[in-house]
């Protein structure tokens, strides 16, 4: 069973994996829900692609109605890989639902003893929250097979998961429509990932606890304005906000008011106004309408505005 005590974040650095480079053994997991046999080989010619070499077990296939599998039997794969010395990252197949199922069965001791790469974004964000605020292990908010490794250059970024992966700092990033909300500038480490997910685990022994001054990122998809308020009033009122020092919104696809009577950008700007930070909007992680950029969580991060606003990753993810 899991101990469900927070990492001690207060000023420490995360443990950072080792460096993935192509050639590496990239395990493929199923924390969450099924994926289609045919989306399932393009992503492993897209890893081959990539240069890795994908493996993976059985457990991958496995199917019970919505999730790959009972929860006991995900998180058993998910830890054989971790622990697995020939591996040197793992990547989910897809998202949908069923990580946070995995969390009071999994043991950080085992995953604090030999970090690795953990790489996935939407429901797989319970995970990358698990390791980074309760396992004090840096995790990357970047590509999934389906759609995205599977689709190649159209679905995934690879400068930035290959710079992600680096022992070194990715330093500025400025994806195009990445624009200001708020000015300002702020330094803090960079924390967060898709806001239903982290939502959802507020009140639960696994809830999203970033530490004072993080940078927050925050996306998500499909999800109407009023959704995208109450989901950021929950954060707002649970103190999260107020402890942040800048927020990063994604593309926030899909999540316009049909007709475009009331956009999700006007839900950042509402949000921006009681914010004492800088706010920017547009960072295409996790679900975007192009290509997937990964981004390493639990490194040191500044945001910059002005003329030309960006992210800048301070911090080595990889060592």
């Amino acid at each position: 069973m899991s101990d469900t005590g927070g990492a001690d974040l207060g000023g420490a650095s995360l443990r950072r994996p080792r460096r993935v480079v192509g050639g590496d053994r990239v395990a493929i997991v199923a924390p969450a829900s099924p994926l289609a046999r045919d989306e399932f080989d393009r992503g492993v010619e897209g890893l081959r692609r990539l240069g890795f070499e994908p493996t993976w077990d059985e457990a991958v296939f496995a199917r019970n109605g919505y999730v790959a599998g009972s929860a006991e039997m995900r998180a058993e794969s998910f830890l054989r890989a971790w622990t697995d010395p020939s591996v040197s990252a793992l990547i989910a197949a897809r998202g949908g639902y069923g990580s946070v199922q995995l969390l009071p069965h999994l043991d950080p001791a085992r995953c604090q003893g030999a970090p690795k790469a953990f790489i996935g974004f939407s429901d797989t964000t319970s995970l990358l929250s698990w390791l980074t605020t309760r396992c004090g292990v840096v995790a990357f908010h970047g590509p999934m097979l389906e759609g995205r490794i599977a689709r190649g250059e159209e679905g995934c970024d690879r400068a930035s998961l290959f710079g992600a992966l680096a022992p070194e700092p990715m330093g500025s990033l400025r994806p195009p429509g990445l624009r200001v909300v708020r000015e300002g500038e702020a330094t803090g480490p960079l924390f967060g990932g898709t806001l239903t997910a982290l939502v959802s685990s507020l009140g639960t022994p696994f809830a999203f606890a970033p530490p004072a001054g993080a940078v927050l990122f925050l996306e998500d998809v499909n999800e109407r304005p009023y959704r995208l308020d109450r989901m950021l009033t929950q954060l707002r009122l649970s103190g999260i906000l107020a402890r942040a020092s800048a927020l990063v919104f994604g593309e926030l696809p899909g999540c316009d008011e049909p007709g475009g009577s009331v956009l999700a950008l006007d839900v950042v700007k509402a949000a921006a106004a009681s914010f004492e930070g800088p706010v920017l909007a547009g960072f295409p992680s996790g679900h975007t309408a192009g290509p997937t950029w990964t981004l390493p969580l639990g490194v040191r991060a500044s945001v910059v505005t002005g003329a030309r606003p960006a992210l800048v990753i301070e911090e080595a993810a990889t060592e």
